[in-house]
């Protein structure tokens, strides 16, 4: 039985993969472990999730059969189930992915295919008029209208993870950034900024600083991550009617990004974007952000230089689009021709924690670790924020299998 002082389990990362997985474990019966979350800001969802888009994905990208896929369509309908059970604002408006040339024709074929396997209902292909029955400003050669698609605020679905866990007897500690780990007394001792953790079993979930935090733990990640900066436009407001809600292009296959496109927000307002362009500091916002250890790390990287090489016009295509305002709006303008400079400002930006692997490839799918007392989530890539509630009652899954938990079993999503 762990003292006052020490926990059963210790998540760090209070993001929204790690407050689901305190959600999964902190389920009231069998009686729950003892349990914190260790997160290195004075707020949750500081980084990753309070910078995404707030979509609630399909499925529809993602190989059938994937755990993409799995997680995503079981996760999205238990999200929607959180938000209704909590009064959480959120919407299924649905989207179009839209095609503007013809060798985007397969690739519009294939993510109808996908979908369907998937489980998706309601999909339908579109011609011009149809594109514009659901978006009058959009044009393009075809279209496919996506209904599962929805819109929520990420932030306030991460707090309310984190208000039913501490309901649930969980604690929650802001402040307390993971500097490193020892053992004593057959206990984990995290060592934090905001004073020592105490635990038997620890979870990480710190999203651009896994690879790091999983160093510190003595487990040897096999990949690194790289952080990649999504900037945002933002249509002014005379404007906002020219999008109804969700625009999407079809997607380049070869890269793990689903290009510049046009979502409505729950809180008001239509974003556009993002671009995807390589970030010289984990946790850089701004274009001009820097960290000279990130940037080391990047460089002695063999891994980082194979992916270069691969994509470096892509990469210096996006950095054109970063500094080139009207580089965004052209960009945009595929989708919406009368879009205009004036009609956009400049608005957030994301960081996505990408994982690289050693040759070079970009990680697509999620790549989740064990060691001893430990599980390491390494990717957790979209749509990670829409399956939050399935990935965390898979990772509760794992760490009962290698933790000692007595008589704990999590739910399936």
């Amino acid at each position: 039985m762990s003292s006052p002082s020490s926990y059963d389990v210790a998540i760090i990362g209070g993001g929204i993969v790690g407050c689901a997985t305190a959600l999964a474990l902190s389920e009231p019966s069998p009686p729950p472990p003892s349990l914190i979350v260790v997160e290195a800001e004075q707020q949750l969802a500081a980084h990753q999730t309070g910078h995404n888009s707030g979509v609630i994905h399909s499925g529809l990208y993602y190989k059938p059969g994937s755990l993409k896929a799995w997680l995503c369509v079981e996760g999205r309908g238990a999200l929607i189930r959180f938000c209704e059970e909590q009064g959480i604002a959120h919407e299924r408006c649905g989207k179009v992915v839209v095609a503007t040339a013809e060798e985007e024709l397969p690739a519009l074929a294939e993510l109808e295919r996908r979908g369907r396997a998937n489980g998706l209902t309601g999909l339908a292909r579109l011609d011009p008029a149809g594109i514009a029955e659901h978006e009058p400003h959009v044009r393009g050669i075809a279209g496919l209208w996506v209904p599962q698609t929805g819109i929520v605020d990420y932030t306030a679905v991460t707090e309310a993870f984190a208000r039913v866990v501490q309901e649930r007897g969980g604690e929650l500690r802001l402040g307390a950034r993971v500097t490193g780990l020892a053992r004593s007394a057959g206990e984990l001792v995290l060592e934090t900024t905001g004073g020592e953790v105490h635990c038997r079993n620890l979870i990480n979930c710190s999203g651009l600083h896994c690879d790091q935090v999983a160093r510190l733990c003595g487990v040897v990640p096999g990949l690194q991550i790289l952080p990649f900066r999504g900037e945002y436009y933002e249509l002014v407001e005379a404007r906002r009617h020219l999008v109804r809600n969700l625009v999407y292009p079809v997607p380049d296959p070869s890269f793990p990004f689903l290009g510049v496109h046009f979502t409505r927000m729950i809180r008001g307002g239509v974003e556009a974007g993002p671009n995807a362009v390589l970030s010289f500091k984990r946790e850089g916002y701004g274009r001009f952000s820097f960290s000279l250890p990130d940037m080391m790390r990047f460089t002695f990287s063999r891994g980082f230089w194979r992916m270069a090489g691969r994509h470096w016009r892509m990469g210096l295509h996006e950095l054109w689009r970063s500094f080139s305002k009207r580089a965004f709006v052209e960009a945009l303008r595929q989708l919406v021709p009368e879009l205009t400079l004036a009609d956009v400002h400049r608005s957030g930006a994301g960081v996505r924690a990408q994982a690289l692997e050693p040759d070079g490839a970009l990680v697509d799918d999620f790549r989740i670790v064990q060691g001893e007392r430990m599980v390491h989530v390494l990717n957790a890539p979209s749509p990670a924020a829409t399956a939050s509630i399935a990935i965390g009652r898979s990772i509760a899954r794992q760490a009962e299998a290698t933790f000692d938990l007595p008589g704990r079993r999590v739910a399936a999503a």
